[in-house]
């Protein structure tokens, strides 16, 4: 199979129906499946065999969509969810337990954010947040309770590219994975190639690409060596009881470098539940068809859209990378296709009162909470997807009062263009 990104998201982890030849996923809308004898249960049950046995755990068209982003990932294996969210709190849960730690940026969705502070917080995990301009940071807030780094590579909204080879280098050596959230960077970077272990994806997004299905996956990269770290990751290390005394990094190792990801469907999703619907893993499949040539389109749309933001009067700044200097322009070239990205953000004149007549005075663009649609969209992060948190806080990711994030769609650049520049006149 070729390895290229425009070949895998149309043929990976399928060909055709062995039972009909249709060539289309089918959508198995099931909940159970029929075992072929006791011991056949007994064997999938056991994991001695791998297979279908209720579809809370797994599905045929949900295993379709995980070979394919796995496989676009250069993953070993995936592991879809039930949203973007269930993927960020299973990539922690799977390692993390009371009394452990993880050291994340601050450049994050403020949906995260809150998980992090707040509901890992109260289930007894730590989230220590540091500024990943300086990869040292995350060096500093490690400890011998620290079980994983995390952050977003291009983070949303704060749009400026994640040092990934530098943390996943001060990381492994430490026993510490990066698990990297690649939501807003599809196809422009893998960060498994830059060292990372685990990605994390919000398939609302780039994936499914037009605003039908709520939906979330994990990535396995199979390349982080979890069983020469005992102490430092006991959840794969040490007899798990939900699973009769399981150790996982020793369990699987007949079925491949996935002991993280098995560990994750067959305990987490077992439990949890977190499970994305058969449908909603057809409709995704159907976005991930036409990624490539979509990410194409919104990077395009966007540079110029940056690049018009940057001549108008009524903008003090724009917020992209292709307006970053130094460091972070060079960190933007390494890991995002030369500074590319299908978000663009700026900061008006008249702060957060002309932030939402800009908002109240779209017409083509939405306003909605989402991005990586197909259709452009457009938010004011201060009073809605940032809102819950502190002035401090919204500060560390990016957000001020005056703040405008755009989700560049594929429409003609013309009429993206003259929408903007209406909104922009009547908010002056």
């Amino acid at each position: 199979m070729s390895q290229k990104p425009e070949t895998l998201a149309l043929h990976a982890g399928w060909r055709a129906d062995p039972a009909t030849g249709a060539v289309a996923v089918p959508i198995y809308q099931t909940t159970s499946y029929q075992f072929q004898s006791a011991e056949h249960a007994a064997n999938l049950f056991a994991l001695k065999e791998l297979g279908n046995i209720y579809t809370r755990i797994m599905n045929p068209t949900t295993d379709v969509l995980e070979k394919r982003i796995a496989a676009l990932e250069g993953g070993v294996a995936g592991l879809a969810l039930s949203s973007g969210q269930a993927a960020s709190a299973f990539a922690i849960q799977n390692l993390a337990r009371v009394g452990d730690n993880v050291v994340s940026s601050t450049d994050l969705y403020g949906g995260t954010w809150n998980l992090f502070a707040n509901t890992m917080k109260d289930q007894g995990i730590e989230v220590r947040f540091v500024d990943p301009v300086d990869p040292e940071n995350f060096r500093k807030a490690t400890d011998a309770r620290t079980r994983a780094y995390y952050a977003e590579t291009l983070p949303n909204p704060k749009l400026i590219a994640f040092p990934i080879a530098e943390v996943a280098t001060i990381g492994r050596p430490l026993g510490i994975p990066l698990i990297m959230d690649n939501t807003a960077a599809p196809i422009l970077t893998k960060p498994l190639d830059h060292g990372a272990a685990i990605v994390v994806y919000s398939s609302t997004k780039y994936l499914g690409g037009h605003g039908t299905s709520i939906g979330g996956l994990i990535v396995d990269g199979g390349n982080f060596p979890w069983e020469e770290h005992k102490e430092r990751q006991p959840a794969l290390n040490t007899p798990d009881p939900s699973y009769h005394g399981t150790v996982w990094s020793e369990a699987v190792k007949p079925l491949g470098p996935i002991a993280y990801i098995i560990k994750a469907r067959v305990t987490l999703l077992r439990d949890l539940g977190s499970c994305m619907s058969p449908f909603n893993a057809f409709l995704t499949l159907q976005g991930v068809e036409t990624l490539p040539l979509r990410i194409e389109r919104h990077c395009s749309n966007t540079a110029a859209v940056a690049a018009w933001l940057g001549k108008r009067p009524e903008i003090t700044n724009v917020i992209h990378p292709s307006f970053q200097k130094g460091e972070l322009k060079r960190r933007a070239e390494k890991y995002l296709r030369g500074g590319q990205g299908g978000l663009v953000g700026f900061e008006l004149k008249g702060g957060k009162d002309a932030g939402r007549k800009f908002i109240d005075a779209l017409k083509l663009l939405y306003h909605v909470a989402n991005i990586g649609d197909a259709r452009s969209l457009a938010i004011h992060p201060a009073t809605t997807t940032h809102s819950q948190l502190t002035p401090e806080e919204q500060l560390a990711t990016g957000v001020t009062d005056n703040y405008v994030r755009l989700s560049i769609g594929i429409e003609h650049i013309d009429d993206i263009l003259a929408d903007l520049d209406q909104a922009l006149k009547a908010a002056a």
